[in-house]
């Protein structure tokens, strides 16, 4: 084991023109012409396999067929019809092992059509254009939906809710809408204070109300809701982060990844974001890249993200590996936490037992490795972590809400969806097709 360095964890690393240039958009926008090009590509499939790969429905083919004829605005409308978020998925879906794995192109030439970059371009064509509103609400039924958490599955719900005429309050603990895609993706994914601006355009079609810093602490709080409003949804995402359980755990420098990427998000000047100079994160999913990633862009000299097990079982995908790599991260694998070293209170390294897969079973070699870092940061999971879900008699599966295909729980007159029902892929655009079919239901459910 080598001798620990001393700390070196400070802010302003970098020039101040440079932060700016780090944080810029990873995937720059395709040109109108660029759009028409690669929309000509597709080939328009019956029985299309991208619209089943989609968890929303949309109809890719035809929307990008309206690209293809220049009609920008009726492209958007494709895609918000089935995905109200359109425009954040086009940024952050996996569309690499989703449409774009399924696009029948990547047979015949190696290479699928860019359904999520022409996405995105139909979606911001119309948002920044001078008449974004696509949508007009139904009459009002005068009925009341309430809806726990204002991330994806809670927008896409309340959105759905609405224009079918429906009074929608949306309640949320942190002090803006957003949820994951306000405070736990990387700023690079969403520059330009993107997701707030999709916020604002899904609460313009009307009849949605947000209250922020309200958080389900109490049984009473959920039986005043189910009391005071028709039905109720639940899509409160995950907030608890899971422990290491090794020594050394609560020394300075050592932090939850989301928390860092929440502070990271919501800062407007980076260049007063302390970063270490050598930085371990612990895990293998996209936290783990997004925490990894943005700690080389904020000027640390060393970054590893470190996992226990091999890369094919590594929850991030092949492309944001690739990502993580081209900007400088170091990938280690096989490598599970057994203590983080530190001196006077600071941590200074990671010490890691090498790990091997054994008649299928992860088990240590004996061997060990040091890792010298002033700042680590734990990715290894969320939790759901309320126990008012319990208490108030939600019927519970690993740890998450038992629902139905529909998102009905064992209570009546609730839903869930997203990151905090059981079963699913914990992905954006998951949550919004939670949040619309439930959001059916409940219609169905309070117009009888």
């Amino acid at each position: 084991m080598s001798t620990p360095l001393l700390s070196d964890i400070r802010a302003g690393r970098l020039g101040a023109s440079d932060y700016a240039l780090r944080f810029a958009d990873a995937s720059p926008r395709l040109t109108g012409a660029q759009a028409v090009l690669e929309a000509e590509r597709c080939l328009y499939c019956y029985d299309a396999p991208c619209v089943t790969a989609c968890p929303t429905g949309i109809d890719v083919p035809s929307f990008i067929r309206r690209i293809g004829d220049g009609n920008v605005r009726g492209a958007a409308r494709t895609i918000l019809e089935s995905n109200p978020l359109g425009g954040m998925c086009a940024r952050v879906c996996p569309t690499e092992t989703l449409c774009e794995a399924a696009c029948v192109r990547t047979t015949q030439e190696g290479k699928p059509v860019a359904i999520g970059r022409l996405q995105r371009h139909a979606v911001d064509a119309v948002m920044e254009s001078d008449r974004p509103q696509l949508f007009t609400r139904a009459p009002s039924t005068g009925r009341r939906v309430a809806v726990v958490g204002a991330g994806p599955a809670g927008l896409a719900c309340a959105h759905t809710l609405a224009l079918l005429g429906h009074e929608v309050v949306v309640f949320d603990a942190q002090a803006k809408a957003g949820g994951l895609n306000e405070y736990g993706l990387a700023a690079y994914k969403t520059p330009d204070n993107f997701a707030q601006r999709e916020v604002q355009w899904l609460l313009a079609v009307g009849g949605i109300e947000v209250r922020t810093g309200w958080k389900l602490d109490t049984v009473a709080q959920l039986d005043a809701l189910r009391q005071d409003y028709g039905a109720v949804f639940l899509g409160m995402g995950l907030s608890s982060t899971q422990k290491l359980g090794v020594p050394g755990e609560d020394l300075a420098g050592v932090e939850d990844a989301v928390d860092f990427i929440a502070r990271l998000r919501q800062s407007e000047d980076k260049s007063l974001l302390p970063i270490g100079r050598r930085v371990v994160v612990i895990g293998g999913g996209m936290t783990a890249v997004d925490a990894a990633v943005q700690s080389r862009l904020l000027g640390a000299e060393s970054v590893h993200i470190a996992y226990r097990r091999g890369p094919e079982t590594m929850s991030a995908s092949v492309d944001e590996q690739h990502w993580a790599q081209t900007n400088g991260v170091t990938i280690r694998r096989w490598l599970a936490p057994v203590e983080i070293s530190g001196e006077d209170g600071q941590a200074s390294g990671v010490m890691f037992a090498r790990q091997a897969l054994v008649n299928g079973q992860l088990q240590p070699t004996g061997e060990t490795e040091f890792i010298a870092a002033d700042m680590v940061f734990k990715a290894i999971g969320q939790t759901l972590g309320n126990p008012v879900l319990t208490e108030s008699g939600l019927a519970m599966q690993g740890g998450r809400i038992k629902t139905a295909a529909d998102g009905a729980t064992s209570l009546p007159g609730v839903w869930a969806g997203g990151d905090c029902r059981t079963g699913g892929l914990d992905l954006t655009v998951e949550a919004v097709a939670h949040g619309k079919a439930a959001a059916q239901a409940i219609h169905a459910h309070i117009s009888r």
